[in-house]
């Protein structure tokens, strides 16, 4: 006899149920996994490089398709994302890539415009921005300092400041979920910390949902509301960081042998329902 799981709070903006993904080949990126996103988490994603961080974060917007399980969203009208839902769900979700992704001959304020396109027909781009989708964007550039920098191209700012336009351009778009995918990795430690605490400071000010991958533990120490490690496509940890003991942290960055992919992955816990969508 199976029983329905009751509501917890605070409530899931996002559940994975049993989400794998395969890669033609074979290549297994990601093992079967359940776990549960809270509305208004910073949710750090640790592992080392291949464990598969990128490829949940890109589950999460659409970008990589599952191979099995189910991906349940607010932002979907039925709660179930399916291909039908991902334009509708990709608008609530802003991305900051690591490469920064910027069009280096346009200006900062340009490629925060770019921000607004998810809400518009693709013919859009055929007309001049209205004064205020520009007013929205120079606010954006303001939150990250760098309203100075508004009509500066895109290629003449230094890589802190062009993680801070990706940051504003996510902010365009007025996201319920924000993801980025090892954003400080190209930083100095420095300029790093700097970005990292502008990003955690926008979303708790916001009260926005973010789910953030890293390598630097110390940064995820520092700012993340929960750690989740994963090693070998599996997630192996989950929980607050004063609970990631140096032992599992060495865990996570501790070479993985075929003997250890090949093996099943334990069955995690059935993530909480989602809240009715508000």
């Amino acid at each position: 006899m199976t029983t329905q799981p009751t509501k917890t709070s605070p409530a899931a903006l996002m559940q994975l149920r049993d989400l794998e993904v395969r890669f033609p080949g074979g290549v297994q990126a990601l093992q079967p996994s359940s776990l549960s996103v809270a509305a208004g988490e910073f949710l750090v994603l640790l592992g080392a490089s291949g464990a598969g961080k990128s490829t949940l974060l890109r589950c999460l917007n659409g970008l990589v398709q599952p191979t099995a399980g189910e991906l349940r969203s607010q932002t979907a009208p039925d709660g179930v994302l399916t291909p039908r839902h991902l334009r509708v769900h990709r608008r609530a979700c802003g991305m900051v890539f690591q490469q920064h992704h910027l069009i280096g001959r346009q200006s900062a304020l340009a490629n925060v415009l770019m921000g607004g396109l998810s809400r518009h027909h693709a013919l859009r781009t055929l007309w001049p921005w209205s004064r205020a989708e520009q007013v929205r964007a120079m606010q954006c550039l303001d939150r990250v300092g760098l309203l100075d920098k508004a009509l500066a191209r895109a290629d003449t700012l230094s890589g802190g400041q062009q993680q801070r336009v990706g940051i504003a351009r996510a902010l365009m778009q007025a996201p319920r979920l924000l993801l980025a995918d090892e954003p400080v990795a190209s930083l100095d430690p420095a300029t790093a910390e700097a970005v990292m605490a502008l990003l955690h400071g926008i979303c708790k000010s916001d009260r926005l949902t973010a789910v953030v991958s890293l390598h630097q533990v110390d940064l995820a120490r520092r700012y993340a509301d929960r750690i989740v490690g994963l090693k070998g496509g599996r997630v192996v940890f989950d929980g607050p960081p004063s609970a990631l003991t140096p032992a599992q942290e060495s865990e996570l960055y501790r070479s993985v042998s075929p003997i250890e992919l090949a093996a099943p992955a334990p069955r995690p816990a059935t993530p909480p329902p989602l809240a009715a969508a508000a």
